[in-house]
């Protein structure tokens, strides 16, 4: 029976950091490159998880929460790690078991024994997730809904959401407005907000696909889509800008070429994370309410564990949030959709 002094020879590492790393000890300062080496070689040698014997017939729950961010996309757009926090806070007060955090970016994850369920953050191919079948009982979509038949989900009405933030642009009666969004990992679809503003301005009368600039997700790409905004001349009155975080890299932007916001140029964007309010101008956004997605996610999966056999899909509502971004008082205005 191969055991962990076995694997630490082969893998040149410690015992105490072989048994670190398989039970998921993410406090353990030890190279990615170490990690996978370590759960490579487990597998090599077929290493099965020792059972223990217990007579606790009250064992906790054992789930894993997915996402499809690398460490640093997650700390550059806070929306995700809020998400993410909130899930783990919701888990913990509901008797769950959060044994990992999977980053679908790595290779290096491995189902060292059946979960009871897991929670997805973001658009994660259901291809993957139907592979996991044999080790993984339930599955809950959080921010994303790709199959409603088959998996719960949890997510906002982004057509609804864009609409409320176009309606207050036009209620001021601008008559240019542009965009600055994000990609999808699937390059041949079109991201939900920019769906929905292409939808809105055509209906209007007003779209101009110029006006439109994509990029990454991300501060840098505000500032980087903005940039050439201002580069490419007549500057649209507003704009509808795809997350929070882009919107402070864009609001960098213009402060450089000394364009005033909201006097020369508003800005509406989306999450209503915590820097929104603490940006250069506070940002008029649509708020999503992320506590609350991560509870119903964690609800779903309980009801699910406890034997509940339809998927059910949750839309949870987002309202506006006016800030100083698109108004010269300082007064914090909330519109409901």
């Amino acid at each position: 029976m191969v055991t962990i002094k076995d694997i630490a020879k082969e893998a040149n590492v410690s015992p105490a950091t072989v048994s670190r790393v398989l039970n998921n000890d993410h406090t353990l300062s030890v190279t990615q490159e170490t990690r996978q080496r370590i759960i490579e070689t487990a597998n090599r040698l077929n290493y099965k998880t020792p059972r223990r014997t217990s007579t606790n017939k009250s064992k906790k729950p054992r789930i894993a929460i997915f996402v499809n961010q690398r460490i640093e996309a997650e700390l550059n757009d806070p929306y995700f790690l809020a998400l993410r926090k909130n899930i783990e806070k919701y888990c913990s007060k509901f008797g769950i078991e959060t044994t990992e955090i999977v980053r679908l970016q790595s290779n290096a994850f491995v189902f060292k024994e059946p979960l009871d369920g897991a929670i997805l953050i973001g658009r994660i191919n259901t291809k993957i997730v139907e592979s996991w079948k044999s080790k993984l009982k339930h599955v809950v979509y959080i921010d994303c809904s790709p199959n409603e038949a088959c998996y719960d989900s949890v997510m906002i009405d982004f057509d609804r959401a864009t609409n409320l933030a176009l309606t207050h642009l036009l209620d001021l009666n601008l008559k240019t407005i542009g965009f600055i969004g994000g990609k999808l990992t699937d390059v041949d679809k079109v991201e939900d907000r920019h769906k929905a503003f292409i939808k809105r301005m055509k209906k209007e009368k007003l779209y101009e696909k110029r006006k439109v600039y994509i990029g990454e997700f991300g501060m840098s790409e505000g500032y980087r889509l903005m940039s050439q905004a201002i580069n490419d001349g007549e500057l649209p009155e507003g704009f509808f800008i795809a997350s929070d975080a882009m919107a402070i890299g864009a609001l960098h932007a213009l402060r450089e070429n000394n364009i005033r916001v909201p006097e020369d140029v508003k800005i509406v964007s989306f999450d209503d994370v915590e820097i929104a309010k603490y940006a250069s101008s506070p940002l008029t956004t649509i708020h999503v309410p992320l506590e609350q997605m991560a509870e119903t996610g964690v609800k779903l999966l309980m009801d699910r564990m406890n034997g509940r056999k339809i998927p059910l899909k949750v839309i949870v509502p987002t309202k506006l949030i006016v800030r100083e971004s698109t108004l010269t008082s300082k007064k914090v205005i909330s519109k409901s959709n």
